[in-house]
């Protein structure tokens, strides 16, 4: 159970690959698509963002406060975004999967099931993890879906939990997966991976 260790994770859509600076300049091409940063809910960073983001992830995984990835589209050899274990808790057998986005043409293809299905297998089966917890801003209804849909469960909302970039207020909404419930959730991710064709 080494929380501190960052695995290459492969898929057949994606393959999650320890995040680098070699990573930065595909990571602008990803974000300009749709220009995800400027949703006022997220904290996506923007093209001059991003080389600051990525040593910030990277000096977090230096301390051992996260494991950060950057997602490689199988198919297409590009990388399409980024996405973290964070708040890491050893001694609790606990952690986050957050931090996470991927470029308008990544979704919807089965890239974010595969990269949450590889994720939590390494959690849950590796890490010997008891609960995984994903958060998101209350405005966010996307990233609710989806979360949802991956098989967490809503615990609650933390209100006014944090200040946005813009000065208001958010509200973030608490899912997890505990251990009891990972075969369940595993097969449903495995069938919807079956089911997914790529458009």
């Amino acid at each position: 159970m080494d929380f501190t260790t960052l695995p290459t994770l492969a898929g057949d859509r994606v393959t999650l690959e320890p995040l680098s600076a070699d990573h930065v300049e595909d990571l602008k091409v990803a974000v300009v698509e749709g220009e995800l940063w400027r949703a006022w809910y997220t904290g996506i960073p923007s093209p001059e963002e991003m080389p600051g983001e990525v040593r910030r992830r990277l000096a977090l995984f230096a301390s051992g406060q996260m494991l950060p990835w950057a997602i490689r589209d199988t198919a297409r050899g590009s990388v399409v975004g980024m996405t973290t274990f964070m708040n890491i808790t050893p001694q609790h057998r606990r952690l986050e999967i957050g931090s996470t986005w991927l470029a308008p043409s990544a979704q919807r293809t089965g890239a974010n099931t595969e990269a949450k299905l590889l994720l939590l297998t390494h959690a849950f089966e590796t890490l010997g993890c008891i609960a995984v917890e994903f958060r998101t801003h209350w405005h966010n209804r996307q990233s609710r879906a989806a979360i949802a849909a991956l098989g967490a469960r809503q615990d609650g909302v933390l209100r006014n939990h944090q200040l946005g970039r813009d000065g208001t207020l958010r509200d973030t909404v608490v899912f997890s997966i505990i251990d009891g419930e990972w075969p369940t959730v595993r097969l449903g991710l495995t069938e919807r991976l079956a089911r997914h064709t790529r458009p």
